[in-house]
């Protein structure tokens, strides 16, 4: 299993558009290197949903429920989707101001190349947001 981040505007397509919705097509994306992530995603890979522009923070956990296809609303094959689904929410939702702070994540992707809007995580990234988002210290 592989750890993500992707990304969404709130006013475009939020956390509570997903939980409502219960799955949902991650389309859209017309970035080379984001796209070329999203074609590594096996199902059941797990995923950060990270508010853009507007909080700026990760909301929850989705998950990869289908791997990526091709994404009808271009004409263009280059671009595909996949389907992620919700899984949990975070009772304490992880700001990019709280990301920062902490020396241990100073390297993730989110904060070297922040304008892509799908990007790997590592597990020991994954794991101490995880225990942000839970309220305890990390060490």
């Amino acid at each position: 299993m592989k750890y993500w981040l992707i990304k969404s505007e709130p006013f475009k397509y939020s956390w509570k558009a997903l939980l409502k919705d219960a799955t949902t097509h991650w389309d859209g994306v017309r970035n080379y290197a984001a796209r070329n992530f999203m074609m590594q995603m096996q199902a059941g890979d797990q995923l950060f949903f990270y508010h853009s522009n507007e909080g700026k923070e990760i909301v929850g956990i989705a998950e990869v429920s289908k791997t990526y296809y091709k994404d009808p609303t271009t004409d263009d094959d280059a671009w595909v989707m996949v389907d992620v689904i919700p899984k949990r929410s975070f009772t304490h939702p992880v700001s990019l101001v709280d990301i920062k702070k902490v020396e241990k994540l100073s390297q993730m992707v989110l904060l070297k190349n922040s304008r892509l809007s799908v990007q790997p995580v590592l597990k020991k990234e994954w794991d101490i947001i995880v225990a942000l988002s839970e309220g305890k210290p990390v060490v």
